[in-house]
């Protein structure tokens, strides 16, 4: 958070007010893959190892933080990933284009939404409580400091089955926050297919996306779903549930994972 000298307008009171104020931060994240430049991410500046390896294996490049030898963050920005040599990155990379990418905070991508590629299959036999779903989305809320500060971030959290916080992360991009909590899960060897994932932002196919490559079987989101999520979503099996607020829910897809 960066501190700013404001001038708050009231316009019933027909008033002028000199006040500070907290605004979200906003900084690049330079990801190296075997010092070859892979991608710039525009982030908050917070769990920048975690973003690294989040958005490495909700993007599928790597499989597990096993297959990663070596990480370093450097002072600018600068994230080095090494992987174990026995891992075929060029052959990995062959589905991105460009390779050298800019991803910027509003969108997550550099280009619209479009996947052509098998979509992995959700096997997990997860079944979660509705009411554990409703609580875990609304406690969303009220662990998010940065965005009751500033209301500029998105939130993204990672629970068991029975609503235990396993991750949370915020981020000024909602697929920066996804990617902070599967790494942050990640790191503690957390079994995906046990957990679901709660965010505040759009289910779109790209965030869809990122949780079935990781084996997460739902996602909630106290926002809405559009067509690309619903899609990815019923090819992955992945039980989607938007508009999760008050007492109720929308469930897209696979609803038999809600338990009344």
């Amino acid at each position: 958070m960066l501190k700013v000298e404001i001038v708050k307008v009231d316009v019933s009171a027909k008033k002028f007010q000199k006040m500070t104020d907290y605004v979200a931060e906003e900084k690049p994240l330079h990801i190296f893959l075997n010092k070859t430049h892979y991608a710039t991410i525009f982030c908050s500046p917070s769990n920048l190892k975690e973003l690294a390896i989040g958005h490495l294996l909700s993007e599928g490049i790597v499989k597990s933080v096993e297959e990663i030898e070596e990480i370093r963050l450097k002072q600018g920005g600068a994230c080095f990933v090494t992987l174990k040599p026995n891992i075929d990155l060029e052959k990995r990379l062959k589905l991105l284009k460009p390779f050298s990418r800019v991803i910027l905070s509003a969108c997550g991508s550099p280009s619209s939404y479009q996947y052509s590629g098998r979509l992995p299959k959700i096997t997990s036999h997860l079944k979660v409580k509705a009411e554990v779903i409703l609580n875990s989305v609304n406690r969303l809320n009220s662990v998010a400091k940065i965005f009751g500060k500033t209301g500029g971030v998105h939130a993204a959290a990672i629970y068991k089955g029975d609503g235990k916080l396993l991750a949370f992360a915020e981020d000024v991009g909602r697929h920066n926050a996804v990617d902070k909590t599967i790494g942050i899960a990640a790191l503690n060897k957390t079994d995906f297919s046990t957990c679901f994932l709660a965010l505040s932002g759009r289910l779109t196919g790209d965030i869809v996306l990122k949780a079935a490559r990781t084996g997460l079987p739902l996602i909630s989101s106290l926002a809405a779903a559009i067509d690309s999520g619903i899609s990815v979503a019923k090819e992955a099996h992945l039980t989607l549930a938007g508009f999760v607020r008050g007492r109720r829910m929308n469930v897209y897809s696979f609803p038999e994972r809600v338990a009344l």
